[in-house]
């Protein structure tokens, strides 16, 4: 889903080689290794990470390889050559008790093993390289992969209820968006972490609410209720709003509110 779009954005200004997992095992370091003497880049960027929230509590061996152990490949494959590394984590590295928006140096402290082994990632970024750009973000969809809008307009198609989750905050991000900022801050040769959302914020149920006036259907029955309703196997923040004020004095560009990446997602992606 990021992936792709940030083939399509990078390949107007680079010379863009993607993998795909049928290409790479980036849990082999001497795959990751040929594949770095082979392409020689001068920027390896890591769209790949094992987001199944829920399933990373019983798939942990899985979960930890593909979220940390990779990274550690990635960075000790770029790290004689001094390789530019792109990595993207998320917000579910916050444990959720926070009441004002998350700056990049806060202390991590996930509350589940998604949030762990992105955490475990980021860690050995930080200790293998000094070149790279670490992208924490949230609440991802876009064109190409399964999401929580796609979700929302698939099940109105058979039911016109609803029962959404109201007591979760964050910020939805649009791929394209996030691909736009990664440009940015390569262009601006940013080092360094950065968070970037999609501006503002709301709950899962908020989401759900915009998602369903913006596609103009107004027959549906949409619920809040709380987390604890559901009994998900994985723990999620209850509030993991990033502070983007970084970003926006590096680059001195802001994201778009989420309300109009919405927009553009449902004109791009007609469902």
């Amino acid at each position: 889903m990021l992936g792709s779009d940030l083939f399509l954005k990078l390949n107007m200004g680079y010379e863009v080689v993607g993998l795909d997992k049928e290409e790479i095992d980036i849990v082999s370091a001497s795959e990751c290794e040929e594949a770095i003497k082979e392409i020689k880049p001068d920027i390896v960027i890591n769209a790949a990470a094992y987001t199944n929230v829920d399933g990373c509590e019983t798939a942990k061996d899985e979960c930890f390889a593909v979220n940390a152990e990779a990274i550690k490949n990635i960075a000790g494959a770029c790290r004689d050559k001094n390789i530019r590394i792109v990595h993207f984590s998320t917000d579910y590295v916050f444990d959720g008790t926070a009441k004002q928006p998350y700056k990049e140096d806060h202390q991590c402290n996930p509350i589940n093993t998604y949030g762990a082994s992105k955490m475990a990632g980021e860690r050995y970024l930080r200790s293998l390289s000094e070149n790279y750009i670490l992208i924490r973000t949230a609440w991802l969809y876009g064109v190409n992969g399964k999401n929580f809008v796609q979700t929302i307009l698939e099940k109105v198609k058979t039911t016109k209820k609803l029962t959404v989750v109201d007591d979760q905050t964050g910020s939805p991000t649009y791929t394209k968006d996030l691909a736009t900022a990664v440009d940015l801050l390569i262009t601006q040769n940013a080092k360094g972490i950065f968070h970037i959302t999609n501006r503002g914020n709301c709950s899962w149920y908020q989401f759900a609410v915009k998602i369903l006036q913006e596609a103009g259907i107004h027959d549906i029955d949409v619920t809040p209720i709380r987390s604890d309703k559901l009994q998900r196997p994985a723990k999620r923040p209850a509030y993991s709003v990033l502070s983007m004020q970084k970003f926006i004095q590096t680059t001195g560009k802001t994201m778009q509110p989420w309300q109009l990446a919405l927009q553009d997602y449902l004109k791009n992606n007609k469902l």
